[in-house]
């Protein structure tokens, strides 16, 4: 069922970029138009969510030229919910960057490039075929490199160059990827791939080969999330990016790797089986996710015990929220390897990954916007300089404490909800006889632990104690202390009002397993 609604949110986003760009040397005008765009975008990504709630699947096929020859966008529960996050952050980020960012700095084009990103985010989240995957993440990916390198430092433009070659080099492999998968599968449109994979004998596809591009990707996709071992590139970018984009990348543009790997696994890939089974060491089964389980098993473990004890071992603010970004992803994918290995728990699963992501983007990006808000008071996010923050500033330490708290796992915040999913199902695989639940429910523990760790050392040495010098002089903007406490509300709120949540992460778990009926939509869909 096709509806232009599908395409609001990518016009809204497009058109806010291109005004933006021929009005920023008007400092009221730039600030209207990014504001206005920005809670345009909301407002569509809101009437998109309405729709697909009450019509479940809506595809858009662009210049009415039907599927598979044609551009198809498809809108579901899932892209709805990540949608929702992009739209939420996104529109806190942007209020944050006119108080934030310099005027000569808004006025070369920050807020055009800013609401690009969007606009990339947004096609990734809707397209209905992996090439123009691949085009949406270098869209998004263009305009984050000038963003990361955005104050032209030598620290800015070293970790900005690391984080360009990394990701030309994904890009490069993505792409390798996609034209092994036209020439395997025959075809490119996500659901054309889900029916022929579903039927190789039918369409002539061999199996074996695809899994071998499929683990390609895969570490495109990794790299994208930031999941070791593709680590490398995450902390010196996030420390480079002026604080508004690395509330973007931690909270948003993560996601979109997250997103790639359940629409891609979940419902293409899992559709292939291989008729003589895995045939490898340790893996058992014949599907795709029979593979794939134990490598988000094994990337989730090191995820969250790299990214934990690197956080503990900081000495600045935004090396311990670089580093804990690490170690959080890994929560949101150990869900998605239990739901891979064990067919009973896979809508649990990828609700809990769901949960605990829309947790890590409103909690992450909300302790970078309080980075970013400190750096801008104090001059430093160095602990050695910083002490006494909560009497200084006591609503900007209370949104902070919330936001830690969160990524913790306390009641009534959201994180609570997200970490104890994580904990169910892992301990449902255990239940269900999985061999290594176990030691997947220790490593949550584990990584709970060091999550308190490095949060409390942080708060015990920027937040308590005596007031330091340059703590006491600085000047605290009462616009970005009011965007970071309203993102901390907003974990409260979530939290308190968790059901709607957790219907909209089931709908998104079972829109993402019910592959008949995506691939119904968008061969049924006009154009």
């Amino acid at each position: 069922m096709a509806t232009q609604v599908v395409i609001a949110p990518l016009l809204v986003a497009l058109v806010t970029a291109v005004v933006s760009l021929f009005v920023r040397r008007f400092p009221r005008a730039r600030t209207a138009v990014s504001l206005a765009g920005a809670l345009a975008y909301l407002a569509s990504v809101a009437v998109l969510v309405e729709q697909v709630a009450s019509r479940s699947i809506l595809t858009y096929q662009l210049s009415a030229w039907r599927a598979p020859f044609g551009i198809t966008l498809v809108a579901d529960a899932l892209s709805a919910f990540m949608l929702v996050i992009t739209a939420v952050v996104s529109l806190a980020a942007v209020v944050f960057s006119v108080g934030f960012m310099s005027e000569h700095a808004q006025r070369v084009s920050y807020h055009p490039l800013y609401h690009l990103l969007v606009v990339g985010v947004t096609g990734a989240f809707l397209t209905g075929d992996i090439f123009n995957l691949f085009v949406w993440f270098e869209v998004l990916l263009l305009s984050s490199y000038v963003l990361v390198v955005f104050y032209s430092g030598p620290e800015h433009t070293r970790a900005g160059l690391t984080y360009t070659v990394l990701n030309l080099l994904g890009s490069a492999l993505m792409l390798v990827a996609i034209g092994g998968l036209y020439a395997t599968v025959g075809t490119l449109n996500m659901a054309d791939m889900a029916r022929r994979l579903a039927n190789p004998a039918q369409y002539g596809v061999d199996p074996v080969p695809v899994l071998g591009i499929t683990v390609l990707l895969f570490c495109v996709f990794a790299l994208k999330i930031g999941v070791v071992p593709f680590q490398f590139w995450v902390p010196a970018a996030y420390r480079a990016a002026p604080a508004p984009i690395a509330a973007m990348l931690a909270g948003v543009v993560k996601k979109v790797g997250i997103y790639a790997v359940i629409r891609l696994y979940f419902t293409v890939f899992a559709a292939a089986r291989l008729p003589d089974g895995l045939g490898l060491p340790g893996f058992v089964g014949n599907s795709y996710l029979s593979f794939f389980g134990p490598v988000l098993f094994a990337v989730a473990a090191a995820s969250i015990l790299f990214g934990g004890i690197a956080a503990v071992s900081r000495d600045d603010f935004d090396g311990v929220l670089a580093y804990s970004s690490i170690g959080q992803i890994g929560f949101v994918v150990l869900p998605l390897a239990v739901a891979a290995t064990v067919p009973s728990l896979r809508a649990l699963g990828i609700a809990a990954a769901l949960v605990y992501a829309l947790n890590h983007a409103l909690a992450k990006a909300m302790l970078f916007l309080a980075s970013g808000t400190v750096g801008d008071a104090v001059g430093t996010v160095r602990f050695a300089e910083l002490g006494g923050l909560a009497k200084r500033t006591p609503m900007l330490a209370i949104a902070v404490l919330v936001g830690m708290l969160s990524l913790i796992g306390i009641p009534p915040l959201i994180g609570f909800f997200g970490k104890f999913l994580v904990f169910q199902a892992t301990a449902h695989a255990g239940a269900a006889g999985e061999p290594g639940a176990t030691f997947a429910l220790a490593l949550s523990v584990v990584g709970a632990i060091l999550t308190v760790a490095y949060f409390t050392r942080a708060w015990n040495r920027g937040f308590w104690g005596a007031t330091t010098a340059p703590v006491d002089h600085g000047s605290y903007s009462s616009v970005l202390v009011g965007v970071v406490v309203v993102l901390a509300a907003s974990l409260v709120v979530v939290g308190v009002g968790f059901d709607p949540v957790w219907r909209a992460a089931n709908a998104a778990a079972d829109a993402t397993l019910a592959r008949g009926q995506y691939v119904g939509a968008v061969f049924g869909g006009g154009g």
